[in-house]
């Protein structure tokens, strides 16, 4: 029976005092993937559960992957979704599924927006220890696992050896791509090296929000033919969108990305970096390693079919 105490409904500004001592409760003294409400703008996609005026839950659902017409037919739309309770209501299905109907409705509104000419997977993901959550969804919605992930960092204070372009005819820049045009130059060139997963305009601009952006392109002639990303999120520098174009693999490029990534990060005052890495990926595991990453958490994703 429905209980008449709960009520759920989207994410307010004045919720804001619940929501970080919901934050509070669910993180203590254990690691959970947490989403962040973010911007005003992107409230109606957070759904709260409350119970007698306490935050009980949250939910929230976002596109990841908007595949734009002319990729692969076999690529996929990606809409994510993100779904806490407090500890003590890890157990509660009834809040959960009311919040997941929630999200998946609003899932289902999100997909009108993407292109019909792909399916659209809708998916989330935990980390292994969030052995509740990550059971739920795939026992009582039907989720199958799509991939696995590992967390690596790398301490900052410690020595960052020194890579220098192996090439002479190629250059590199700190970018921050200001304008529409330049943006549009960079996702073309990083939608053909992952035309599965392109990161799309939105979730470039969502990147750029964070403090102390930046991209590292290198360039061939004006051409770019490899780039990475570099942010920093609270007290953690980010290293994200690691990529270089198939005929100049395997000449060191990667590698001078990430020192010179690592080494930005450490000239604007932080002490660690993360990156992410699918844990089948033996070649990007052996070269983060060989930079100084170490692998801290191991995120599991899931994924269902949004009819």
């Amino acid at each position: 029976m429905y209980d008449m105490s709960l009520e759920i409904r989207n994410f307010k500004q004045e919720d804001m005092p619940l929501l970080r001592e919901f934050y509070q409760v669910v993180t203590k003294d254990r690691k959970v993937v947490f989403w962040w409400v973010g911007p005003e703008g992107n409230w109606a996609n957070v759904f709260c559960a409350f119970d007698n005026g306490k935050m009980v839950a949250k939910g929230q659902v976002e596109v990841i992957n908007n595949i734009h017409d002319g990729s692969p037919k076999e690529s996929r739309h990606s809409i994510y979704f993100n779904l806490k309770t407090l500890p003590e209501r890890e157990e509660d299905f009834e809040v959960i599924n009311l919040l997941y109907e929630r999200v998946y409705a609003r899932g289902l509104e999100l997909k009108q927006q993407l292109s019909s000419s792909y399916q659209t997977n809708l998916c989330f993901g935990n980390f292994a220890t969030e052995v509740s959550n990550n059971s739920y969804f795939v026992e009582e919605k039907g989720f199958k696992p799509l991939n696995t992930l590992y967390t690596m960092e790398r301490n900052l204070q410690e020595p960052i050896e020194a890579s220098n372009l192996p090439l002479e005819n190629v250059s590199w820049q700190f970018w921050k791509m200001d304008s529409l045009e330049e943006e549009k130059q960079y996702l073309e060139v990083e939608s053909q090296i992952w035309p599965d997963t392109a990161l799309g305009l939105q979730k470039l601009h969502e990147y750029k929000r964070n403090p102390s952006w930046t991209s590292i392109p290198v360039r061939d002639n004006g051409k770019i033919i490899a780039s990475a990303m570099a942010w920093q999120e609270e007290d953690m520098g980010v290293i994200e969108d690691v990529f270089v174009i198939e005929n100049w693999r395997k000449l060191g490029i990667a590698k001078f990305l990430l020192t010179t990534g690592l080494t930005y990060l450490k000239e604007i005052g932080l002490d660690r970096a993360s990156l992410m890495v699918d844990t089948e990926n033996e070649n990007a595991l052996n070269l983060y390693r060989s930079v100084g990453f170490h692998v801290v958490e191991e995120e599991r994703r899931y994924f269902i079919t949004l009819d």
